[in-house]
């Protein structure tokens, strides 16, 4: 349908796009939220609950796989049901189990209610994607997917600074208690105000008329292995990788059922991913972008506070604090990017990217007598850089891709950016640790009574020990001190490492970028169909 302009309606009609881009954005907002702010209050959620900080990681993991594994079958869910529906039904459940995440009384417990968590929030963000894209007729899309990337970006960059606030002052039960109140006012708006799609009625009543073939095969196979894959990637390196029995036994699951789910998909008439579309040059090459994406998102988000919080002695809500910067600028870059639809996306994500790698790169300098500023500038650079990637990505992923397949591109795109995240910081956690024994090894080859710089910096210390302490062994004392010290180098020499990495994975989508095709003003396929 077209106006007098000639300019293509939207499927909602009259109903104003901004207001329906603000409800979406907001209830996105809170479930991305939830992907970074118990992030920070792991320490709190281990002593509340008794359990260690391994078992307590799992509190952030399992939430980033059942988010992943729904996100699979959220397309086909949406269109037989209808995106308003899955929706509402989609922020119901996250409020509930938002609810019962805050009185949950054991680990055990808290972990089902995360599942819960993250299988609704799944369903969210690309229902959300979908909707925003069937508000806006194509010539304005842009500036929709502008506002909606201020919940995606910044959500994760907010996370850990009022996660690290709630936990300080009042406890970790309200990183999930907060989203009760929003959630329901998102609920009731959302009812009144999206007007349901006279042609998304129409589809799901054909789609219906052949029958509910979902496949079940599919999402079976694609549940084994993402979760199988998590459990590898998160599980590894504290189990020793392939040395362990347990870890190689679920790497050949995970291997087993991406194998038989590949031509299982590519079989059938209606599959549950369609791994054609990732085929393709375009789609496919933006659904590797957004997977790098997101592991540059979320693993900065959960190294920096990890990294203030271990070797600087930053409290929980000042980690936060020294990212919050870059979240204002990424709101204020959401804002320009979204006027910057005459540039093509592929020049605009290669010049996003290489902010981002410079961003990594400035972090190299880092000394152990940085200041709050050395930090917060680090995520201003990244702040910059992240909103030129996301838009323009997300703009060109639908490129091409006919109405009939927007839900399942908008599936497939947050799944990239959900398990890159997921990737990110199981691969960053395995470097760090590595990288520290393998430091910490060269470090101490340094030490011994045949270096001089040793033995005067040892007499220093024991000198310092002798004038201070009232009791006990100066020596012993001046001994653990420099072992502290060398630790706690080979630490920091670790994150540098880590730093170095996501520089290089951030080059590696400049040519990925410029790889991409042109896209066509005109709204591409979409408002051809």
């Amino acid at each position: 349908m077209a106006d007098q302009s000639g300019e293509r309606q939207s499927e909602y009609g009259g109903a104003n796009p901004w207001l329906i881009a603000i409800l979406v954005a907001v209830a996105t907002f809170m479930e991305v939220l939830d992907t970074t702010i118990a992030n920070v209050a792991l320490r709190y959620i281990a002593g509340g609950l008794a359990v260690s900080g391994d078992e307590a990681s799992w509190v952030v993991t399992t939430y980033l796989v059942a988010n992943s594994i729904v996100l699979s079958a959220s397309g086909w869910i949406a269109q037989m049901f209808g995106r308003k529906n899955f929706f509402l039904v989609c922020i119901a459940l996250f409020t509930v189990s938002s609810l019962l995440c805050g009185m949950a009384w054991s680990l055990q417990a808290l972990l089902v209610f995360r599942i819960m968590q993250g299988l609704a929030g799944g369903g969210m963000t690309p229902v959300a994607q979908s909707i925003l894209a069937a508000a806006f007729p194509p010539q304005k899309r842009n500036q929709g997917f502008a506002l909606y990337g201020i919940a995606v970006v910044v959500a994760p960059v907010v996370g850990p600074t009022l996660g690290g606030w709630l936990s300080d002052n009042l406890s970790w039960h309200w990183c999930f208690l907060i989203n009760v109140p929003v959630g329901l006012i998102s609920l009731v708006l959302i009812y009144f105000i999206i007007p349901s799609s006279d042609k998304e009625k129409e589809s799901r009543r054909k789609l219906w008329a052949k029958g509910p073939d979902f496949d079940v095969v599919g999402f079976i196979l694609v549940t084994i292995f993402l979760g199988a894959l998590e459990v590898v990637l998160d599980r590894g390196q504290i189990d020793d990788w392939f040395g362990s029995s347990f870890i190689t036994t679920f790497a050949i699951i995970s291997a087993v059922a991406l194998l038989l789910f590949i031509p299982w998909e590519l079989n059938r008439e209606r599959p549950l991913i369609d791994l054609q579309m990732l085929s393709t040059r375009q789609f496919g090459t933006c659904f590797i972008i957004m997977l790098v994406t997101g592991a540059l998102l979320i693993a900065t988000t959960q190294v920096l506070p990890q990294l203030l919080q271990d070797q600087f002695n930053y409290t929980a809500t000042l980690a936060g604090l020294a990212i919050s910067p870059g979240g204002l600028v990424t709101m204020t870059m959401m804002i320009v990017v979204g006027r910057l639809g005459f540039v093509q996306p592929r020049y605009l994500i290669a010049v996003g990217a290489s902010i981002c790698a410079f961003a990594m790169i400035d972090l190299l300098r880092m000394t152990p007598d940085v200041d709050f500023s050395f930090f917060a500038w680090s995520r201003i650079y990244l702040g910059i850089g992240l909103p030129l990637i996301f838009i323009p990505i997300t703009t060109a992923s639908y490129d091409g891709i006919p109405p009939s397949k927007t839900d399942q591109a908008s599936a497939l795109i947050n799944l990239a950016r959900n398990f890159g995240g997921s990737i990110g910081v199981s691969l960053s956690q395995a470097v760090l640790a590595q990288r520290s024994q393998f430091h910490q090894s060269r470090l101490v080859e340094h030490i011994g009574s045949w270096n001089p710089i040793y033995n005067d910096t040892l007499n220093q210390v024991q000198a310092y020990f002798k004038a201070h302490m009232w009791t006990g062994s100066a020596s012993g004392s001046s001994l653990a001190y420099v072992g502290n010290l060398v630790l706690s180098q080979a630490t920091l020499l670790a994150y540098i490492d880590v730093f170095y990495s996501l520089a290089a994975v951030a080059v590696l989508m400049v040519p990925l970028a410029l790889s991409l095709r042109p896209v066509r003003k005109t709204g591409g396929a979409a408002a051809a169909h």
